[in-house]
């Protein structure tokens, strides 16, 4: 059986996965604290917290918290920055045969091309993750993946920085996808990672008020799946560079129906707040239905779903 993954076939320097189950940026720290626990290398890829120039205590508490079939977050990036991550993290990242890739957030253009050039050549990084689900600040607040125009600007400068395959986080707040998806691959994004949390808001009635401190989050889990299904669905029908499915995958077979909307891989994020075993649980569940199925690549099943082709 073949689940191996290339994220990057039109780049000089591949980024292959060993199969198509990966961390979601987020969920899994950067994965030192787990691989204790847990052998890293079984899976096919780990993306990094969110990593800024500088650190960052993110925002105040409470600042999760459970909803039906799912949580909202708002954490508000809290990480240890780009310096400690190179001098801390990614030496152990070069230990593991696992690729790792670090998700990358600026608040203006120059900033994501900073960002590159300081982890490109870094060993243990493979690869980068641009999250362009952040508010562009030189634009009122924006998030750069809400306009074409300001995604394709973002991907531009990532590109003339670094030499590392990287794929490109979209954001979910937007009517269509697809704008965003053609703009990103025709800027030189390798990959697209489809999507980020949904802006939600819960309540807490005995305190009538919010329960996060920002008000709002990002909603995650379960619930989302439907959303990024359509999502992978549509954005993988106008790029020819592959499609990462982020948002609501909880088992395998979550994940077979995540490759039949087109995507290549998929990230496991909330699953793993409930079963910190999820991705590793998730990968024996895809290859149990890929037995069963008489599947022996996952070619066979990647956007068999689709009908706008």
């Amino acid at each position: 059986m073949d689940l191996g993954v290339n994220l990057a076939p039109r780049h000089k320097v591949e980024l292959r996965l060993r199969n198509p189950v990966m961390t979601a940026s987020g969920t899994f720290s950067n994965g030192l604290e787990i691989a204790r626990h847990f052998d890293v290398d079984e899976l096919g890829g780990v993306v990094s917290k969110g990593t800024t120039l500088r650190p960052r205590r993110g925002n105040p508490t409470p600042r999760t918290v459970e909803t039906p079939a799912g949580m909202i977050n708002s954490i508000g990036f809290q990480n240890i920055g780009v310096s400690a991550l190179i001098s801390n993290v990614a030496p152990v990242w070069a230990q593991w045969q696992v690729p790792c890739i670090v998700n990358i957030m600026g608040d203006t253009v120059p900033e994501y091309g900073q960002l590159a050039a300081r982890l490109d050549g870094i060993p243990g990084v493979a690869g980068l993750e641009v999250n362009i689900s952040c508010p562009n600040v030189g634009v009122g607040g924006l998030e750069f993946g809400q306009d074409p125009r300001a995604a394709r600007e973002v991907v531009s400068e990532v590109a003339r920085h670094t030499s590392l395959p990287f794929l490109v986080k979209l954001t979910p707040s937007v009517s269509d996808i697809r704008p965003i998806a053609e703009a990103v691959a025709l800027a030189g994004g390798h990959a697209l990672t489809v999507s980020n949390t949904i802006p939600a808001l819960a309540i807490d009635p005995k305190r009538r008020q919010p329960h996060l401190a920002t008000v709002f989050g990002g909603l995650s889990g379960p619930a989302v799946k439907p959303i990024t299904m359509r999502n992978v669905y549509l954005a993988s029908s106008v790029v020819d560079i592959p499609v990462v499915a982020s948002g609501g995958a909880m088992s395998g077979l979550d994940v077979v129906e995540f490759i039949m909307a087109g995507a290549s891989a998929v990230q496991i994020g909330t699953a793993s707040f409930v079963d910190p075993e999820a991705p590793w649980r998730c990968l024996r569940e895809l290859r149990a239905w890929c037995e069963a199925e008489g599947v022996s690549s996952l070619d066979e099943i990647r956007g068999v779903a689709r009908r706008l082709d």
